[in-house]
C-alpha cells in the first residue's frame, strides 16, 4: 500500500503521549494526580444545560442547520458579547461564523487560506494547533518567540521584512502554555505591521475571560481597522465549563469569514442548532457562571504557585489562562520536559504536560493545567516536596547516561 505520508510527518500528539505514560500507572491502581490536559473539571451550569434539554425537544432543531455559518440568534449573540465588553460593533451576516469548538475553526481557516508556497508566522512555544493546523494544510511555518511585547514586535517586523511569503501571523494571549499576556498597544502596533506587509492576522482569544488580580484581556477587534486584517476566535470551553460541547465562533474580517464559512460548507452542516441555543443564554446570561469560574481558577493559581514557590519551584503566577508555565527546576535541568514529566509521573505519581509538546522552545519547562480541587494540589506539592527532599538529581543523570 502507499505510504501515509501527511499524517506520517505528524508527531504523537503530546496529550496522547501523556495519556499513554499515565495509563500503566492507572492500571495499577495507583492514584495520579492529573495536571495534563486543560480539559475543565467543573460542570456546564445549569441553565445552560437546561436551555440544552428543552431545544433539544423541539423536532424542528434535529434537522441539518442553516445556515451553517450558525443560527442567527448565535451570531447576534456573540454580536451582543463583543459588543459589551469590548465596545466592538460586527455585522450578524458577514462577520462573524458559528465554529465546532476553536480547533476546527482554526483548522478550516487554515485549509481555506494556505497554499504551498506559503509561510506562516507561529508563536513559540504555543498550542499545538497553531503551528499543525498550517502544516497539515500544506502550509510553511516559521516561529517568533513569546517574550516582552517589545521584543516580538520586533522579531516579527524581521521576519516580515526577511520573508515575503508570510501570508498569515497566528497570535494567541492570554496564551497556552505560557500564560503570557499582552496589552492593547502590542495589538495596535501588530495590526500595523500586517497592513504594512499585507499579511493575515488570526488571534485565538480562548482564554478572553479567564483573567486574575484585575487585568483585562483586550480583543484585538478593539484596534481601529484591525477587522482590515484580523480576526478573532473564541471558544465557550473554558469560560462556561463547555469543552465536550465543542462550540466556538470566528469574528473580523469580511474575506476571511467568508473564506471559513465556504470551506466548511463543504467539511461540516455547522453545530447541532440545541448546543448554538444553550450557547445563547451562556453569551447573553452567563455573566455570573463566567465570574464564578474565574474566581476558581484564581484561586487554584493561588494555591499551586505558593505551594511551588514554598518547596523552592519558583514560578511566575499568570494573569490568565488556566495554566502555570514551570522552567524545570535547575537541578533537573540535565532533563529534557518529556523525561523529566516521567521522572515527576514516576516519583511523584503526578501528571503534567512536557514543554516539547508546544514546541521546541519550550522544552526547558513543564506545564500544569489548574483542574485539580486545590485539596488535590496541596497533596500534589506534598508529593513533589517528598520527591525533591528525597531524592538527588544526579541519581536521574546517571540512570540515564545508563540507559544508554
Amino acid at each position: 500500500m502507499k505510504p501515509l505520508s501527511r499524517i506520517e510527518k505528524l508527531p504523537t500528539y503530546v496529550f496522547t503521549k501523556v495519556d499513554q505514560l499515565k495509563s500503566e500507572y492507572l492500571q495499577r491502581g495507583i492514584d495520579i494526580i492529573d495536571m495534563s490536559m486543560g480539559n475543565p473539571d467543573g460542570h456546564t451550569p445549569a441553565p445552560i444545560v437546561e436551555a440544552l434539554i428543552q431545544a433539544a425537544k423541539l423536532p424542528q432543531t434535529h434537522r441539518y442547520v442553516k445556515p451553517p455559518k450558525g443560527i442567527e440568534s448565535f451570531r447576534s449573540a456573540v454580536a451582543s458579547w463583543y459588543e459589551k465588553n469590548y465596545s466592538v460593533g460586527l455585522d450578524v451576516d458577514s462577520e462573524i461564523v458559528a465554529t465546532i469548538g476553536a480547533k476546527e475553526g482554526i483548522s478550516h481557516l487554515a485549509l481555506a487560506i494556505s497554499e504551498a508556497h506559503d509561510c506562516v508566522l507561529v508563536p513559540s512555544p504555543s498550542y499545538p494547533i497553531h503551528t499543525y493546523a498550517f502544516l497539515i494544510a500544506g502550509a510553511q511555518v516559521d516561529t517568533f518567540s513569546v517574550q516582552s511585547e517589545q521584543k516580538m514586535l520586533v522579531e516579527i517586523k524581521q521576519k516580515l521584512e526577511s520573508n515575503k511569503q508570510i501570508k498569515a501571523i497566528m497570535l494567541n494571549f492570554p496564551a497556552n502554555p505560557t500564560g503570557h499576556c499582552v496589552e492593547i498597544g502590542f495589538f495596535e502596533e501588530i495590526i500595523a505591521l500586517a497592513k504594512h506587509y499585507q499579511t493575515w492576522i488570526i488571534h485565538d482569544f480562548a482564554y478572553a475571560d479567564l483573567c486574575f488580580d484585575g487585568y483585562c484581556a483586550p480583543s484585538i477587534l478593539q484596534v481601529k481597522g484591525a477587522k482590515d486584517v484580523a480576526v478573532e476566535i473564541c471558544s465557550l470551553s473554558k469560560s462556561y465549563n463547555m469543552p465536550g460541547w465543542r462550540v466556538g465562533y470566528m469574528a473580523g474580517n469580511v474575506n476571511l469569514i467568508s473564506a471559513l464559512t465556504k470551506i466548511k460548507s463543504y467539511y461540516d452542516y455547522g453545530i447541532f442548532a440545541p448546543i448554538q441555543i444553550a450557547a445563547v443564554e451562556a453569551l447573553l446570561h452567563g455573566d455570573e457562571y463566567r465570574q464564578s469560574i474565574c474566581d476558581i481558577y484564581q484561586q487554584r493559581r493561588d494555591v499551586l504557585c505558593a505551594g511551588l514557590q514554598n518547596i523552592g519551584w519558583p514560578v511566575q503566577a499568570p494573569k490568565a489562562t488556566m495554566f502555570v508555565w514551570a522552567p524545570i527546576p535547575e537541578r533537573f535541568s540535565h532533563l529534557d520536559s518529556l523525561e523529566f514529566t516521567k521522572v515527576l509521573l514516576d516519583k511523584a505519581h503526578m501528571v503534567v504536560a512536557p514543554g516539547i509538546g508546544f514546541g521546541e522552545a519550550g522544552d526547558h519547562a513543564v506545564r500544569f493545567a489548574l483542574i485539580e480541587s486545590p485539596q488535590r494540589m496541596v497533596e500534589a506539592i506534598n508529593r513533589l516536596e517528598a520527591f525533591i527532599r528525597s531524592t538527588r538529581a544526579v541519581d536521574f543523570k546517571e540512570k540515564r547516561i545508563g540507559a544508554g
